[in-house]
């Protein structure tokens, strides 16, 4: 962190929703009560998933570490931004900006690669039943979690590897909640044209790649599904209909900030929210309110404790 003493920018500046008292204590409400259900409702997942036998599949193993990792998503900065509702000043340390830049592309790059691991899941499944066991073995199916977080940590570093030795001399508000990397790269007191168009070849291009992939795999999936008419594959067209949404809620703001980052506009703090608050709320409603088999096994997990 040398470079932050040479830069003489000791914390930046971030800016609120809202600069309306009476609406910065209503989002204050609102967000404790969005965030503990976040918090909730995957925990509740990850417990269910752990808890019920019939649920040890390679397919709730890899939902149960997406809530997780959700939980995770949403933690790096939302408990910041809702105790910022309640403070004038809204600021933010140098290291404490930085490591919200490494928390957001861990957590994030994890869940693009995890989201890749559930396709390929759903895949084998649909497309090699036969072989499903064997190839979705214990051993698999941790490789691929393991997988997803150690390229969410190399992108990361990747990331804030040439973040952290930026000169920043003067500007230092934020125009967001958060400390976002294509906002604050735009702080720096250097051109930052390079800049964005290495964030753009990795961020952009890697959100952009993994979210083509997954629409190819989900394409060749339901062409398989389309060539049956069983009930098991009704319920996988179900299945893949969820995975989809989630898909395409979570990728969809992440392409539009970072596979673009030449221009800042007013709607990215917006999106910003959406998929580090509400798709982490999304993907369990999303997953669970169509899953006969989860709602089950959360019926039966709550007997348990009556009962006990």
């Amino acid at each position: 962190m040398d470079q932050e003493n040479n830069s003489g920018v000791t914390e930046f500046v971030l800016h609120s929703l809202s600069g309306s008292r009476e609406l910065q204590l209503f989002y204050f409400a609102f967000f404790t009560l969005f965030y503990l259900s976040i918090v909730l409702g995957n925990l509740l997942i990850v417990l269910t998933v752990f808890s019920e036998p019939s649920l040890h599949t390679p397919m709730y193993f890899l939902l149960s570490n997406l809530s997780f990792i959700d939980v995770c998503l949403s933690t790096f900065a939302t408990p910041k931004m809702i105790a910022d509702f309640l403070v004038e000043h809204k600021t933010i340390s140098f290291e404490g900006c930085m490591a919200q830049i490494f928390f957001l592309h861990v957590f994030a790059g994890g869940e693009m690669m995890l989201l890749v691991a559930m396709a390929y899941d759903r895949y084998v499944a649909i497309c090699r039943p036969l072989h499903y066991a064997t190839i979705m073995n214990v051993g698999k199916c941790i490789s691929l979690v393991v997988g997803s977080w150690l390229i969410g940590v190399l992108h990361s570093v990747s990331q804030l590897v040439f973040t952290v030795n930026l000169p920043f001399c003067g500007p230092n508000r934020v125009d967001s909640f958060f400390c976002d990397l294509p906002l604050v790269i735009k702080l720096a007191c250097t051109d930052p044209f390079t800049l964005e168009v290495l964030m753009l070849s990795d961020s952009g291009l890697m959100a952009t790649c993994s979210f083509v992939l997954l629409l190819a795999s989900y394409t060749v999936i339901l062409l398989t599904v389309r060539r049956h008419s069983s009930a098991g594959m009704a319920k996988a067209r179900a299945t893949l209909s969820t995975h989809i949404a989630a898909v395409t809620l979570f990728f969809g703001p992440c392409i539009f900030i970072y596979a673009w980052p030449f221009s800042s506009l007013p709607v990215d703090k917006f999106l910003s929210i959406f998929y580090t608050v509400f798709t982490p709320l999304l993907n369990p409603l999303i997953y669970t309110l169509r899953n006969k088999e989860v709602i089950s096994a959360m019926q039966k997990l709550r007997h348990r404790q009556v009962s006990s």
